[in-house]
């Protein structure tokens, strides 16, 4: 099984300078479950988190949810702004998060003054083709391994590694793990509790998650073939 591409971290160092000439940039603050924009609502403002922790989502006409990822402090997310586009997802604070808001249009000039339009191409076409898998993750793969390889993704993506495991501060529920693989509260508790009985992962709901990577590797790799 084939993973995705890592999504590229622009870290809010390598932003400071541009959000420093940008006029217009502010901070602003949340609580969990507040928006910061939603699917279809103008909002020409891409982000930068100080602090804190947000989920990108999308939904379907169903009313089917789909998290699309996590972004913590030095993540930018957004992007679609800078090239005009309406949102496709929605974007809420999973904590109480401080977010530098960027105009996205005098963003834009100063990236193409600066000469990084190329980049910022590259990293939008990266960023896509992750949402892409993602989607047809949801459709081809059944949900247990879904979460599975979700839980392997955040480990990789934000674990710090320890002597019983690696441990993920995200906070996360049941209901977020729900909508990152497609399938209900109900069967992601019961999944859950499947690998903490074979000791791949231990999980406390809004707190912490640990990953037994070797463990949960060689479940992946077992039930992909």
């Amino acid at each position: 099984m084939t993973q995705a591409e890592p999504l590229p971290r622009l870290h809010i160092s390598d932003l400071r300078a541009l959000t420093g000439r940008v006029p217009g940039a502010a901070l602003i603050e949340l609580s969990r479950n507040d928006h910061i924009y939603r699917a279809g609502s103008p909002d020409a403002h891409v982000y930068v988190v100080e602090r804190g922790q947000v989920k990108t989502q999308m939904v379907a006409a169903s009313g089917k949810r789909c998290l699309l990822s996590v972004h913590v402090a030095g993540d930018l997310f957004g992007e679609t702004a800078l090239l005009g586009l309406e949102r496709l997802e929605s974007a809420i604070a999973l904590t109480r998060t401080v977010l530098r808001r960027i105009p996205a249009a005098r963003a834009a000039a100063v990236l193409a003054a600066e000469g990084s339009a190329g980049a910022l191409a590259r990293h939008l076409s990266i960023r896509l083709q992750h949402q892409q898998k993602v989607v047809a993750d949801m459709v081809t793969m059944p949900s247990e391994l879904r979460l599975a390889v979700c839980l392997q993704d955040l480990a990789e993506r934000f674990g710090r590694r320890g002597p019983c495991g690696t441990r993920v501060d995200i906070a996360l529920t049941q209901e977020d793990l729900s909508e990152m693989v497609g399938t209900t509260r109900t069967r992601v508790g019961q999944f859950l509790k499947r690998f903490r009985e074979l000791e791949m992962v231990d999980f406390t709901p809004r707190s912490h998650l640990t990953v037994h990577e070797e463990r949960l590797s060689e479940w992946i790799s077992a039930a992909a073939h």
